[in-house]
């Protein structure tokens, strides 16, 4: 079943997200950009928790999120424990939201076009790990850059 396999994915890559997070020896560090590192870390992880909250809270779960995803890149400092909780919370609304989803669900167009053609809600739940391990891989390489 798919969506037992999407539950499992996204729990195990947003845990490691706020793994990565609490490994920040220095929390500023965070917070660091340099040279051709365009985006913080923090600035990374509001932008997939806002992104994850607007796309399957929002449009699968009908929770009522309102994105503002300006700020996602726009903050800065916002303490670390805050991001934690910002990801705990978007572990729950995703296995809330995904639990109650057929595998019948997943085959219908997902309610938004977003890219230039209708896709299924599979398909995009899909798109939305791999940005969400996209992401994950340039916030661990941010850190072994950076934190020091």
């Amino acid at each position: 079943m798919i969506t037992e396999s999407l539950r499992s994915l996204y729990n195990r890559d947003l845990n490691k997200l706020k793994t990565e997070i609490e490994a920040y020896q220095n929390e500023e560090n965070l917070w660091k950009i340099d040279k051709n590192i365009a985006n913080s870390a923090g600035n990374l992880v509001l932008h997939l928790v806002g992104n994850l909250n607007h796309f399957i809270g929002t449009h699968l779960g009908n929770t009522g999120y309102v994105r503002q995803r300006d700020l996602e890149f726009y903050l800065k400092d916002v303490p670390r424990s805050e991001l934690i909780e910002k990801i705990e919370a978007t572990i729950t609304m995703i296995e809330s939201t995904l639990s109650k989803l057929s595998e019948e669900d997943l085959k219908k167009e997902y309610p938004l076009v977003v890219f230039e053609n209708k896709m299924t809600t599979d398909y995009f739940l899909i798109h939305l790990i791999a940005h969400l391990d996209y992401h994950l891989g340039q916030i661990n390489y941010h850190r072994r850059l950076l934190d020091y």
